[in-house]
């Protein structure tokens, strides 16, 4: 299965990359974002400001008034966090990130240039370098009948042990606007998800999901 860390997530693309060793799975990262900022904000460098109790922010980030911010959550260098984006609690958002109108982030890892622009939700995901959300795309991470989140590849089941999981998108992912990411899916690198769709279970890296849920290759 083509789900590994490694086979989705270029770490050497997010300073906080310590927070998957040990990890096969990058979902199984999830559960430690919180006890994992605690630690690693007494490394941080000179050019982090605590802005807040449990916020930590690096040179060159601009965060707009109307942001709110509930920490533990670290965001790295040179980023965008603009007007009334929600950042709650247990967040890891990597350098060079754009966080956008009215996006909400919750429980979630951005790596280097993520960019999440215009009314996203992104809970109990994370994204990798250079993944994109279009205008309205969300990741859903509680199944309806609150029953634990399972990762569908082919014919084969793969149980994560979580209640909320929304998404891992891999390096480059880019996904169109108002479409929707139900709870545990994994789309590979380089990989195109049409507008409007309803996202399931695994792409393939190098492809592209149509509207009408066919996956062809990205030539």
């Amino acid at each position: 299965m083509k789900v590994s860390v490694n086979e989705l997530l270029n770490i050497e693309e997010l300073d906080a990359r310590a927070i998957f060793e040990g990890v096969k799975y990058p979902w199984e990262a999830l559960t430690e974002i919180k006890d994992f900022i605690f630690e690693y904000a007494k490394t941080l460098p000179n050019d982090f400001e605590r802005i807040e109790e449990f916020v930590w922010v690096g040179k060159g980030t601009t965060i707009e008034k109307s942001v709110l911010i509930n920490g533990p959550a670290i965001i790295g260098y040179n980023c965008e966090i603009r007007h009334s984006a929600y950042i709650r609690d247990n967040v890891i958002i990597g350098n060079d990130v754009v966080i956008g109108n009215s996006t909400e982030i919750k429980n979630s890892i951005l790596f280097n240039k993520v960019q999440v622009p215009h009314y996203n939700y992104v809970g109990d995901s994370i994204l990798g370098y250079k993944a994109h959300l279009g205008a309205g795309a969300i990741t859903s991470n509680l199944k309806s009948d609150g029953t634990l989140v399972k990762v569908k590849y082919g014919t084969d089941i793969v149980e994560t042990g979580l209640r909320k999981f929304g998404a891992i998108l891999g390096d480059s992912a880019e996904v169109g606007c108002n479409s929707v990411l139900n709870p545990g899916t994994i789309i590979g690198k380089d990989s195109i998800v049409y507008p409007l769709s309803s996202v399931r279970g695994y792409i393939p890296e190098n492809s592209i999901l149509k509207s009408n849920g066919e996956i062809v290759e990205r030539k």
